[in-house]
Protein backbone atom coordinates (compact mmCIF):
# COMPACT_ATOMS: atom_id res chain seq x y z
CA UNK A 1 0.00 0.00 0.00
CA UNK A 2 1.25 3.77 -0.58
CA UNK A 3 -0.24 7.27 -0.73
CA UNK A 4 -0.31 8.33 -4.02
CA UNK A 5 -2.29 11.43 -3.25
CA UNK A 6 1.17 12.82 -0.86
CA UNK A 7 4.12 13.78 -2.92
CA UNK A 8 6.50 11.89 -0.74
CA UNK A 9 8.56 9.36 -2.45
CA UNK A 10 10.12 7.70 0.72
CA UNK A 11 7.29 5.69 2.10
CA UNK A 12 7.88 2.85 4.67
CA UNK A 13 4.99 1.14 5.75
CA UNK A 14 5.61 -0.68 8.96
CA UNK A 15 3.72 -1.41 12.25
CA UNK A 16 4.45 0.72 15.45
CA UNK A 17 7.32 -1.06 17.59
CA UNK A 18 7.23 1.45 20.65
CA UNK A 19 5.30 5.14 21.57
CA UNK A 20 6.96 7.11 24.10
CA UNK A 21 4.34 10.08 25.28
CA UNK A 22 5.20 13.39 26.52
CA UNK A 23 2.61 16.35 27.34
CA UNK A 24 3.13 17.98 24.19
CA UNK A 25 5.22 15.64 21.63
CA UNK A 26 5.67 12.07 21.60
CA UNK A 27 7.99 9.64 19.90
CA UNK A 28 6.85 6.66 17.44
CA UNK A 29 9.35 4.04 16.75
CA UNK A 30 8.09 2.27 13.83
CA UNK A 31 9.23 -0.96 12.30
CA UNK A 32 10.00 -0.95 8.92
CA UNK A 33 11.02 -3.70 6.78
CA UNK A 34 14.20 -1.54 6.13
CA UNK A 35 14.62 -0.99 10.05
CA UNK A 36 12.97 1.30 12.51
CA UNK A 37 11.77 4.58 11.83
CA UNK A 38 11.48 7.12 14.37
CA UNK A 39 9.31 10.21 13.74
CA UNK A 40 8.59 13.28 16.58
CA UNK A 41 4.68 14.54 16.14
CA UNK A 42 2.01 15.76 18.21
CA UNK A 43 0.77 13.76 21.16
CA UNK A 44 -2.39 14.94 19.77
CA UNK A 45 -1.85 13.93 17.13
CA UNK A 46 -1.44 10.29 18.47
CA UNK A 47 -4.50 10.71 20.13
CA UNK A 48 -6.26 11.62 16.73
CA UNK A 49 -4.88 9.30 14.60
CA UNK A 50 -5.92 6.75 16.97
CA UNK A 51 -2.07 5.48 17.22
CA UNK A 52 -1.12 2.25 19.16
CA UNK A 53 1.47 -0.69 19.46
CA UNK A 54 0.90 -2.86 16.34
CA UNK A 55 -0.52 -0.30 13.93
CA UNK A 56 -0.09 -0.41 10.53
CA UNK A 57 1.22 2.80 9.22
CA UNK A 58 3.12 4.44 6.36
CA UNK A 59 6.65 6.44 8.02
CA UNK A 60 6.27 9.57 4.82
CA UNK A 61 9.85 10.76 5.11
CA UNK A 62 10.81 14.03 3.16
CA UNK A 63 13.84 15.89 3.88
CA UNK A 64 16.33 18.77 2.33
CA UNK A 65 19.56 17.34 3.85
CA UNK A 66 21.03 14.04 4.72
CA UNK A 67 24.40 14.25 6.64
CA UNK A 68 26.50 11.49 6.41
CA UNK A 69 29.47 10.94 8.85
CA UNK A 70 32.55 8.08 8.24
CA UNK A 71 33.03 5.50 10.68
Amino acid sequence: MTIQAINVRNQFKGRIKEILRGDVLSEIDVQTPSGIVTSVITTRSVDELGLQVGSEVVALVKSTEVSIAKL
